[in-house]
């Protein structure tokens, strides 16, 4: 009966960690959506209007690449990064899922590197009040924010992962291993 607690605690935790990687892909689509139509405002003002297009350019770049980052744990949950598949095929089973285990294990440490320095660049232009050298001078804290909170995201899917492939939840979703 206990078992079937922990068990339970760790789906309940792995799908809360699913379903807020499912959110933050939807916001990185509607940031990849607002930049596109951001850049056809800008593009008729400019072309059309003969007028000024002074802040479109620099919020689509800050559009693009917090979605980017957003966009990561999405990407991780539905395993649409590049793969291949040959070296888990060779190693059969067991050596696949160790594998897999020892890459998420190393995509940790490094993702988890990123985040902590993520944060601290965040921090340092939150608490020194940097801005961008630009006429908009946009507060950076709110750009940068999408490294600490990206990478965490990225951090806490790549853990759900690797939790569901070493207690065996998720065989079917990780394929025939």
């Amino acid at each position: 009966m206990a078992q079937e607690r922990t068990g339970g605690a760790r789906v309940g935790a792995t799908g809360v960690i699913r379903q807020i990687s499912e959110v933050s892909g939807w916001i990185a689509a509607t940031m990849i959506l607002g930049a596109v139509f951001l850049t056809c405002q800008m593009i008729f003002i400019r072309f059309v209007l003969n007028g000024s297009t002074v802040w479109q350019t620099e919020i689509v770049v800050y559009l693009v690449v917090a979605a980017t980052l957003l966009g990561l744990p999405f990407v991780q949950k539905h395993k649409g990064h590049v793969n291949v598949d040959l070296l888990p095929m060779w190693l059969g089973p067991k050596g696949a899922k160790l594998l897999r285990v020892a890459t998420t294990f190393s995509s940790l440490c490094i993702i988890g590197v990123c985040s902590f320095y993520g944060y601290e660049y965040w921090h340092l232009a939150l608490t020194r009040g940097w801005t961008s050298d630009t006429v908009t001078a946009v507060p950076l804290w709110i750009p940068y924010l999408a490294l600490p909170v990206g990478f965490g995201l990225l951090f806490l899917q790549l853990a759900s992962d690797c939790a569901d492939t070493f207690f065996n939840l998720s065989e079917k979703s990780n394929g025939a291993v």
